[in-house]
């Protein structure tokens, strides 16, 4: 369908504070949704809806905003001045609608059949609804522990925006003990997700008529043979290891998603380019992976490309990246989050979050929140509000756990 020209107005603060402690989630998640915050556009407004919120609410927070002030982390504090405290943590943006057929206005929060509809409802601002709607039981909940938010922007195009915050994070006083990363896991606790690395490949080669073929170096053939090499590449990982049966894709894997080259079939293509990412177990050297397919396109198609044309080349250039996660099933913070769940259980996934960042900065990270993986980047993306309530019940235990 497509979106009218005008929207409802975003609900304020302070219609949002005045509703009832049960409605106030669905209230929270109504606001956020109704902010465009695709990656590709400022999440400042919603921001500012943010700390409007906090205010009124006697919580102080503060922007650390990217280069040109277009976009903005936020962070927040609740309780005592002290070590020990945990973060609660989510990212604003959310990926297009352009294309997908979506049967309500995708920035509008549309309750059917239990379930809430809307751009980001699942994955993640159900999360942050959830947490939001916590504040005023956070601020007189008499906290000996404290809890920090910690709301970051593009995290869906290689989470870019967190690493500002969590970089002050390092030498931060008082220091956070440890983390909670809201991202769509069913209320599933997670302790573990895979490190990513894509990259973007050019192929520079030769151009002529196709009817001269044998002497020009057609840079697609190169880069579908490369791609071919990185598929073998995955074949190997899945056959040989090593192997996670707790992930839900138990080895670490190859993909190429975009390919790109050529302008006419009677001309051999002088450029070409494609992008590939792996995916990989915590223990596997992603970046011995990627090193084994620069060396081959170097040492085996560049050379052949050089006995015909010393002019051409095959080029690398880093798109994102992430660290994986891998916290300890026994340790404090995964007993706490399971106790907080009421999950005796623990799962892996293959899908990458900012959890593995903050990790990466000595705090133990967990994954766990409201809404399904399977839902999030479609079409008529939504939330159960049964797993708004289960997170809800989550963040009581938290605040019962931090006012002991």
């Amino acid at each position: 369908m497509n979106a009218p020209t005008s929207r409802p107005t975003v609900p304020s603060v302070e219609s949002v504070i005045g509703t009832s402690s049960r409605g106030r989630t669905i209230a929270c998640l109504e606001a956020l949704v109704g902010f465009d915050t695709t990656s590709r556009v400022s999440n400042l407004a919603l921001i500012e809806w943010v700390e409007r919120y906090l205010h009124t609410l006697g919580v102080e927070s503060r922007r650390i905003d990217n280069e040109d002030g277009t976009k903005a982390n936020l962070w927040a504090t609740i309780g005592p001045a002290i070590d020990g405290g945990i973060i609660l943590s989510g990212h604003t943006d959310v990926v297009p609608v352009d294309g997908q057929d979506w049967h309500t206005d995708p920035f509008v929060l549309t309750a059917r059949d239990d379930r809430l509809y809307g751009r980001g409802s699942s994955d993640m601002k159900g999360f942050l609804a959830a947490v939001l709607a916590k504040v005023p039981e956070l601020t007189q909940a008499g906290l000996t522990r404290p809890v920090h938010l910690a709301f970051s922007y593009d995290e869906e195009v290689g989470c870019l925006g967190v690493r500002s915050l969590i970089a002050e994070l390092k030498d931060a006083s008082p220091r956070p003990s440890a983390c909670i990363v809201g991202e769509p896991t069913g209320m599933e606790v997670v302790v573990a997700h895979k490190t990513k690395r894509s990259l973007r490949v050019t192929v520079n080669g030769k151009a002529a008529h196709s009817s001269l073929a044998p002497l020009a170096v057609n840079a697609v053939e190169y880069a579908a043979r490369l791609v071919v090499f990185i598929r073998e590449i995955g074949e190997r990982l899945r056959r040989e290891g090593p192997l996670d049966p707790d992930f839900d894709v138990a080895h670490t894997t190859a993909h190429t998603g975009v390919f790109n080259g050529g302008t006419q079939l009677n001309i051999v293509p002088e450029l070409c380019s494609f992008d590939f990412e792996f995916r990989a177990l915590p223990a596997v050297d992603v970046d011995a992976l990627v090193e084994e397919v620069k060396a081959y396109a170097q040492e085996v198609l560049e050379a052949e490309m050089h006995a015909v044309a010393p002019e051409t080349s095959i080029h690398f250039e880093a798109i994102s990246g992430f660290p994986g996660l891998e916290t300890p099933p026994d340790s404090d913070l995964i007993g706490l989050v399971k106790s907080l769940a009421g999950k005796n259980h623990h799962t892996k996934v293959a899908y990458g979050t900012e959890a593995g960042l903050f990790s990466e900065a000595e705090i133990p990270t967990a994954i766990c929140g409201p809404g399904h993986i399977a839902q999030a980047h479609k079409p008529n993306e939504f939330v159960e509000i049964a797993q708004l309530a289960a997170c809800d019940a989550f963040l009581d235990r938290l605040v019962a756990a931090c006012s002991k």
